[in-house]
C-alpha cells in the first residue's frame, strides 16, 4: 500500500505522514494506516517496501500491549494488519529520543570532537557501539516536514513546548519504556540499542502515541558476539532500517539539497522487504503471516470497528 486513500464517514481532518495516513474520527479518534512507504534522512523514498507497513504496525501493537502497565496509551483496535484505531491527542511537539549506546547521531557527533548532544555530556573514552553509563535523554523537535532538529531539555521548558512538571513525567516514562523494551529484546537475544518516544495528552492523562520499538523508530543489536565484537573493533551486528540508510549513503544520497535518491530495483525492494520480516520475527519470536486485504474490505472493517468504538 503506496496510499490508503479510505473514505470514512465521521472523518473531521486528514494527515499524511511519511509513513502513516492518518484520519480524524468525530475529532475523537484517529484511525492510522501504516503504509509501505519508507523514508530515510526524512524523505519518503520512491518506491514502497511490500509488508512493511504490517510489520511495522504489528510490532508496534505488541509492543503497546506489552507496556500499558508503564503508561496509558492510544490504542483502541488493531481491526488490519496495517491499521490502529485510537484515542486523538494533543501532541507534545517534541520526540523523546533515548540512547542506551553510542552509536548513529550520537556516534557521529562524538566522533566530530564534540561532547555534548542536546544538552547531555557525553563521558570521554567511547568507542562506537560502547554502553553509556546509563541511557540518555536526547530529544528533538517534531518536524511535520523537513528535519527534526535537536534540541536540549532545557530548551524545550524555556521555549514552552512542554511545561516542566508534563517533560519530568516524559522523562519518566521514557526511561521505563526504555528499561522494558531493553528486558523483551534481551529476552529475544537482542539489545534495544536506541529508540524514540512520542506522546500526546487528553485532560491531565499522557497517553504514548504511535509506534514503540519497531525497527523504523528503534535500533537493535544482536546480544551474541557484541563484546568480541567490541573489543576487536568490528561493527555490530544489528536490526534496523540502518541498512537502509547506509545503502543510501554508499550510492551518494544522505538528503541534502540537489541529491537524487538512488534507483532502487525490483532485487533491492524485495531484500528489503525480507529484512522487516526478519526484523519482525526476529523482535517478536513470532512467525510473520503476510496477509492482504483489499481496499473495500478494509473501509469496511474500519467502519464496523468505529460502530463498535
Amino acid at each position: 500500500m503506496l496510499e490508503s486513500n479510505f473514505q470514512i464517514p465521521g472523518q473531521t481532518a486528514f494527515y499524511k505522514g511519511k509513513v502513516r495516513d492518518v484520519y480524524t474520527i468525530n475529532d475523537k479518534l484517529m484511525v492510522m494506516a501504516v503504509s509501505d512507504r519508507i523514508s530515510a534522512f526524512d524523505v519518503v523514498l520512491p518506491r514502497p517496501i511490500p509488508y512493511k507497513g504490517q510489520v511495522l504496525n504489528q510490532v508496534a501493537a505488541i509492543m503497546l500491549e506489552a507496556t500499558k502497565d508503564i503508561v496509558p496509551n492510544w490504542v483502541k483496535a488493531v481491526p488490519l494488519p496495517n491499521v490502529t484505531i485510537g484515542l486523538k491527542c494533543e501532541t507534545f511537539p517534541v520526540e523523546m529520543v533515548v540512547r542506551g549506546n553510542l552509536t548513529g547521531h550520537a556516534w557521529r557527533t562524538y566522533k566530530s570532537g564534540k561532547r555534548e548532544l542536546c544538552g547531555v555530556t557525553m563521558p570521554e573514552g567511547l568507542k562506537e557501539n560502547d554502553f553509556f553509563p546509563s541511557p540518555i535523554i536526547t530529544p528533538t523537535t517534531k518536524a511535520h516536514e523537513g528535519h527534526d532538529e535537536d534540541i536540549s531539555r532545557e530548551e524545550i521548558i524555556a521555549q514552552g513546548l512542554v511545561s516542566k512538571e508534563d517533560y519530568e513525567k516524559l522523562e519518566k516514562y521514557t526511561l521505563a519504556l526504555f528499561e522494558r523494551g531493553k528486558e523483551m529484546a534481551s529476552k529475544r537475544g537482542l539489545i534495544l540499542v536506541d529508540t524514540k518516544y512520542e506522546f500526546g495528552k487528553i485532560g491531565d492523562t499522557i497517553y504514548v502515541i504511535d509506534e514503540i520499538h519497531t525497527p523504523d523508530s528503534s535500533r537493535y543489536f544482536y546480544a551474541e558476539g557484541y563484546e568480541e565484537k567490541q573489543k576487536a573493533g568490528e561493527a555490530q551486528k544489528q536490526l534496523s532500517k540502518e541498512f537502509v540508510r547506509e545503502w543510501l549513503m554508499e550510492n551518494g544520497f544522505q538528503g541534502k539539497d540537489g541529491q537524487q535518491v538512488p534507483t532502487m530495483t525490483d532485487e533491492f525492494i524485495n531484500s528489503v522487504s525480507e529484512r522487516y520480516i526478519e526484523l519482525f520475527e526476529n523482535i517478536t519470536g513470532q512467525k510473520f503471516v503476510k496477509e492482504d486485504v483489499s481496499k473495500a474490505d478494509a473501509e469496511k472493517k474500519i467502519v464496523e470497528t468505529l460502530q463498535k468504538l
